[in-house]
């Protein structure tokens, strides 16, 4: 019988207006793989940002292996054996992966023997990785492997992983399980928090689900369907997005040969990119992170003008044309990162729905805003897509990155765009919220809205999409119908060995 590692105890952190977790108690066992369930808001990251020596708790106690443990820092919490692997990578893209590895590290050995044991950790855990590479020139999965080496090199006893698989082709989510299953084998036990639960029900032995702060439910995945799992979270059943059924229509968006240079050293080129969007179609663009996506939004939105190639939207060229004059016929963007480019941090809800949408909704009239109705609008966006704030006066940055992203999406559908492109639209959301999103979006369509869903999540796009392209160093595969596809097809495609061949016209 495994031994409990780690023991928390009527764990309590509370914030102005939130009781974050609200007497917290349940144990990770040695060699042992524990979900952490909950959806947006529930308590999640306050709870191992205590583990890890972020936060202090208000009440309540840790014990490691039988004795105290109470980290006042991250330092404290990895000399005590506990390592956490963060969502957003810690990386400096132009130093090489050992210099990053030794950055996170308290005292680095040698740089000769630092390379010999990133060479012999990788190759022991089957995350091959060069130590002389320069970080900016890695995937998004080789990347990960950066942060998971670093953690492996100090010997935890606890490894804590948020959100790992996110940036993960198929293929690489599968070489990485095989890696945590290795660790639990040896004792090591992991702390998992995923909002994919068919993950967890294929790799977690056991977990707790978090609700409004509270510890809810605990269950074995294994033994628990997806949709229950869910339903724990949430306190309630919710229903998937129905079936479209509507006919795509005409071409409201056309782009022919979209190029454009990488905005930066380690950034992406488009390639000459080519494709149809019609009416009342959904299209999906899947790809592994650093592939172009963020780089064609901004190609999309105005943001960034291509030097080659031409966007048509219901006919007309818009490739000269900004984001303000983009929007005005119809053609709205909502970027990946919420927190700084989709939303401004210090701004109030209500001031950040002005910001896109006070041409379109009428909220500002002869360069005055219209507070009144702005207010109103927000608050709608609010009710519709159930953010989680006591208000529209509430500053963006103080919504968790799930609320934020319900807001940001629902402002941009609640304008009735005829053209809405999305990057990442469930991103960092629970279940929940990503079908109440994913029905959204399919409305949208079902009016006969043209929708381009960019995204990582492949079961999204088997979902909702009617047609599947993938994104490689910036070029687009030919499209496929969705219906023709399954999943190690489109991870073949994502990684660029599969019919890579650029789409001139929709099929």
């Amino acid at each position: 019988m495994a031994k409990d590692l780690l023991r928390l105890s009527g764990l309590t952190k509370a914030y102005p207006g939130v009781v974050a977790n609200d007497d917290v108690s349940f144990d990770i066992r040695e060699g042992e793989i524990h979900a952490l369930l909950g959806e947006n808001g529930a308590g999640k990251s306050t709870l191992v940002k205590m583990i890890y020596g972020l936060v202090k708790p208000d009440s309540g106690s840790m014990e490691l292996r039988g004795a105290p443990y109470a980290p006042s820092e991250p330092s404290a919490a990895r000399a005590a054996g506990v390592a956490m692997v963060f969502q957003h990578f810690s990386l400096f893209d132009a130093l090489d992966v050992a210099e990053n590895v030794a950055l996170g590290m308290e005292n680095p050995p040698k740089p000769r023997d630092l390379a010999r044991q990133i060479r012999e950790v990788s190759e022991t855990y089957g995350l091959p990785l060069d130590p002389a590479r320069t970080v900016g020139t890695l995937s998004a999965g080789e990347r990960q492997r950066v942060e998971i080496i670093r953690c492996l090199l100090q010997d935890p006893k606890l490894l804590i992983m948020d959100e790992p698989t996110s940036v993960l082709t198929p293929q690489e989510v599968e070489i990485l399980f095989e890696t945590l299953r290795k660790l639990k084998a040896e004792g090591t036990a992991i702390l998992y928090i995923s909002h994919k639960l068919e993950e967890i029900r294929a790799l977690c032995d056991h977990a707790t689900i978090l609700r409004l702060g509270k510890k809810v439910a605990t269950c074995t995945p294994s033994e628990t369907t997806a949709r229950e799992m869910a339903e724990m979270m949430v306190g309630a059943s919710f229903a998937s997005p129905a079936p479209k059924t509507t006919t795509p229509g005409e071409v409201l968006l056309r782009v022919d040969n979209l190029t454009l240079p990488a905005p930066g050293a380690f950034g992406t080129p488009l390639r000459g990119i080519s494709f149809e969007l019609r009416a009342g179609e959904v299209l999906g663009f899947g790809g592994v992170a650093g592939n172009g996506q963020d780089e064609l939004l901004l190609a999309l939105s105005g943001e960034r003008k291509a030097d080659k190639g031409t966007i048509w939207v219901k006919g007309a060229d818009v490739s000269r044309d900004g984001p303000i004059a983009r929007r005005a016929v119809g053609f709205l963007c909502a970027p990946e990162e919420r927190l700084g480019h989709a939303a401004a941090p210090d701004m109030s809800l209500t001031e950040n729905a002005v910001m896109t949408a006070g041409r379109r909704q009428r909220l500002v009239s002869n360069g005055f805003i219209n507070w009144k109705r702005a207010e109103r609008f927000a608050a709608d966006v609010i009710s519709r897509f159930d953010v989680r704030t006591p208000g529209t006066h509430v500053a963006a940055r103080a919504l968790s990155g799930g609320n934020l992203q319900k807001f940001v999406i629902g402002r941009e559908v609640a304008q009735d765009p005829d053209v809405l492109v999305v990057n990442q639209p469930t991103w960092g959301v629970d279940a929940a919220a990503a079908a109440a999103i994913r029905q959204a979006l399919l409305d949208l369509a079902a009016k006969g809205a043209a929708i381009l869903v960019i995204s990582q999540d492949l079961d999204e796009l088997m979902e909702i999409a009617d047609r599947f392209g993938a994104l490689n160093e910036g070029r687009l595969s030919a499209l496929k119908p969705v219906a023709q596809l399954n999943i190690e097809e489109i991870g073949l495609m994502m990684g660029g060995a599969h019919d890579m061949e650029v789409a001139h016209v929709a099929e």
